[in-house]
């Protein structure tokens, strides 16, 4: 009886002293995890490189025919007929509209009747002045004969030039009948219809708009000019030569129009409404693919940024300060850099600030950072990121705003 309970007691103590070794070895397993490190993170890094970059600015413009003419009739008469189709393109030239002539030949023939009259007159005076000039010199006739002779000559002769300026401007109000084309241009619809009665009161009969070249027109804020020449002013940004830019044309569906132009005029003058300048641009257009008043972007081309420095977007982040990337320093830790950014260029931001050539910028893998976080460097690839966004499969939110 005694020896059973010893025995009892014994498997008890064994079984404690079993359960006490395996809970002092798990404890020490588990002290054992705890004190071994985590993995740095892997961040992919680029190392800041200056380099003189091309830089464009873009604009909101409108189109501006830069010859476009009222054609007015020039003499009141019936309307006959419209000679173009409203809307396509006419020759410098070509027949618009032809009014009723036949008052004006009528015009132009009584002139004529006049102009031979005089005509008559004037021979009749030049003989009658040839007889008696060397009669009156021989004293045969009196000073009063050559006199009134001279008179009648003088007369008759400005007779005549009176009936020349009458046929002249009968032959002129004739040629109005038949409206031309000053230029060669697209033509607009007609105003009057055939059998109107054309007067000073509704003279206009059409217009007509030179498409080539084409002018347009963009305006630029007081802001955005102060800012650009501070920027020129601190070597930020350099101007072409003679601020001679390369004007590009963006149609409405983001292609460029196969003809650049120049900058052709910039209003001197401040316009206190909008706020802005407006400058023009001179392109040639010799299909008529631009019409006027149309909507388009232009883009100038030439300005530069000498030694300027360029960080993907998604290297440069905002906090309450302002904005600052991570940058890796020699002993393989990251810590937060403050930047001053500028202008995007295109899916890159341009630093003004905060950042010299050698930094390495943690591009991607920024979210884990924290300060004096040492780091696994990658190297980035802008042709691997950009390849990664455009075979990244599209979420239900990216399909809804497609």
């Amino acid at each position: 009886m005694g020896f059973d309970r010893y025995s009892k007691m014994a498997r008890i103590w064994s079984v404690a002293a079993v359960s006490i070794c395996l809970m002092i070895s798990l404890a020490g397993c588990r002290e054992e995890k705890a004190k071994v490190a985590p993995k740095p993170p892997v961040v992919t890094v680029m190392e800041v490189v200056p380099r003189d970059v091309p830089v464009s600015i873009e604009y909101v413009a409108q189109t501006q025919s830069s010859h476009q003419v009222d054609i007015h009739a020039r003499v009141s008469g019936f309307l006959d007929r419209r000679m173009y189709r409203e809307g396509e393109l006419v020759k410098q030239g070509q027949v618009l509209f032809q009014m009723d002539s036949k008052p004006f030949q009528a015009q132009l023939n009584q002139a004529l009747a006049v102009l031979s009259m005089q005509n008559a007159t004037l021979q009749t005076a030049r003989a009658n002045l040839a007889r008696i000039k060397p009669l009156a010199e021989l004293k045969a006739l009196s000073q009063k004969d050559l006199d009134d002779a001279t008179g009648q000559f003088e007369s008759a002769s400005a007779a005549v030039e009176q009936a020349k300026a009458q046929v002249e401007t009968a032959r002129l109000n004739l040629s109005y009948t038949t409206i031309t084309s000053p230029v060669t241009g697209v033509a607009g619809a007609a105003q009057q219809t055939d059998g109107t009665y054309i007067s000073t009161q509704n003279s206009l009969l059409t217009t007509v708009a030179v498409l080539s070249p084409m002018w347009v027109n963009f305006s630029i804020s007081e802001n955005e000019m102060q800012r650009f020449r501070n920027q020129a002013d601190k070597g930020l940004i350099q101007r072409p030569k003679d601020d001679s830019y390369l004007v590009e044309v963006l149609l409405v569906d983001g292609s460029v129009f196969s003809h650049t132009g120049r900058i052709a005029f910039a209003d001197p003058s401040f316009n206190s409404q909008t706020g802005t300048f407006l400058i023009r641009a001179s392109v040639e257009n010799p299909q008529g693919i631009l019409r006027p008043n149309q909507y388009v972007r232009v883009r100038l081309r030439g300005a530069t940024r000498p030694n300027a420095i360029l960080v993907p977007q998604a290297a440069v982040q905002q906090g309450p300060k302002g904005h600052f990337v991570w940058v890796v320093g020699a002993d393989g830790k990251v810590d937060q850099r403050p930047v001053v950014v500028g202008d995007w260029h295109g899916k890159d931001w341009f630093i003004f600030e905060g950042l010299a050539a050698g930094d390495r910028v943690v591009v991607e893998g920024t979210l884990a950072l924290r300060p004096d976080l040492p780091v696994v460097v990658k190297p980035y690839s802008a042709a691997e990121a950009s390849s990664a966004v455009e075979t990244k499969p599209k979420t239900d939110a990216d399909k809804a705003g497609k």
